[in-house]
């Protein structure tokens, strides 16, 4: 499945138009797991420039971080191998300006930490304490750049994200620099080119059987069960992301070819529909920075697009108002549903 995926990851006519989206989608997804509230639209209106209502702000400013600090990985990967100056430099970029950021960004922990219960003797778990914290951190960078042949990268993978949760070596944020990890490996061993394969979907929808499996490699050694469930994870997600890949472009050339029939307003409405194929969500003063056009033009071309049924308003303001590539957006937001407070 990772073949097939890498291999339409090829054939894409523009994928950097499909990753914008899709890391996106990434980072709502896995900022999720850790409570925020947060929606793909409420993203995409935030980095351009509109500030949600106060309850959101923290929310979306953290999902912001998060795919900010997925695609410095991807560059920081071109000269720097994976290790503990590569892990601490994506957390200071996680979690500077957002929720937890007064808990040392970029630096290990040197206070006791834990997970579940109000203090380490009634927690579900408690990671190793700070004294033992850089023997285990060493151990486990030892481990990434260990070179096992008999060992497949996939398998490697799934041991280091158990490892690295276990570990929990930052004040905060380990669980998403966890996910990150995951296709930061998958990347720099060369098993997929572009980052298109992300966990945190399948993760998210078993996330009770999830922490129940690292519990069991935790107490009991059970490495077995927990690799099944990654593999199986690995697999359905590949698959998902190539029907959300077939779905888009599918719906990319229907929507082009009816824009085309519009006679003399098909220019400026097909400029603009390749912009939100880039950018699912834009409003009308970004389209004159980003395209040159005049207000008017680019007040015309979506609303062409909104008499096709292609865009819809999503803010229901009379002024400032926030177009949205309807279809193409619920696509990608599918399983983006905030979990229940």
């Amino acid at each position: 499945m990772l073949g097939k995926l890498d291999g339409l990851a090829t054939a894409l006519p523009d994928i950097d138009m499909f990753l914008y989206a899709y890391v996106r989608k990434e980072a709502v997804t896995s900022s999720q797991i850790e409570g925020t509230q947060s929606s793909l639209s409420d993203l995409l209106m935030f980095e351009s420039g509109e500030e949600p209502g106060v309850p959101l702000y923290r929310d979306v400013a953290e999902v912001s971080n998060y795919a900010n600090a997925l695609n410095f990985g991807r560059e920081r990967l071109k000269d720097l191998p994976l290790s503990l100056r590569f892990i601490r430099e994506i957390h200071k970029r996680l979690m500077t300006g957002s929720r937890g950021g007064e808990k040392q960004p970029g630096e290990f922990r040197t206070s006791q930490n834990w997970i579940g219960g109000s203090r380490p003797g009634n927690a579900v778990f408690v990671p190793p304490p700070p004294a033992e914290l850089m023997n285990c951190l060493d151990a486990f960078e030892k481990f990434l750049h260990t070179e096992d042949r008999g060992l497949p990268v996939l398998i490697k993978t799934a041991m280091a994200h158990v490892q690295f949760e276990t570990i929990h070596p930052f004040l905060d944020g380990n669980g998403r620099v966890g996910r990150l990890l995951v296709v930061f490996m998958l990347l720099a061993s060369g098993l997929i080119e572009k980052p298109l394969l992300y966990l945190s979907l399948y993760l998210k929808r078993n996330r009770q059987h999830y922490y129940e499996l690292l519990q069991r490699v935790r107490l009991e050694g059970d490495w077995e069960s927990w690799i099944e469930f990654f593999l199986i994870g690995v697999a359905e997600t590949a698959r998902q992301a190539i029907d959300t890949a077939q779905r888009s472009l599918a719906l990319f050339e229907r929507d082009r070819e009816r824009i085309e029939q519009m006679d003399r307003k098909s220019n400026s409405a097909l400029v603009t529909h390749r912009q939100l194929r880039r950018r699912p969500a834009l409003s009308i003063n970004f389209l004159t920075m980003t395209e040159s056009f005049s207000y008017q033009t680019a007040r015309r071309a979506i609303e062409a697009l909104e008499s096709l049924g292609i865009v819809r308003e999503i803010t229901g303001r009379q002024r400032d108002r926030f177009f949205a590539y309807g279809e193409y957006l619920d696509i990608l937001s599918e399983g983006t549903e905030p979990l229940p407070r």
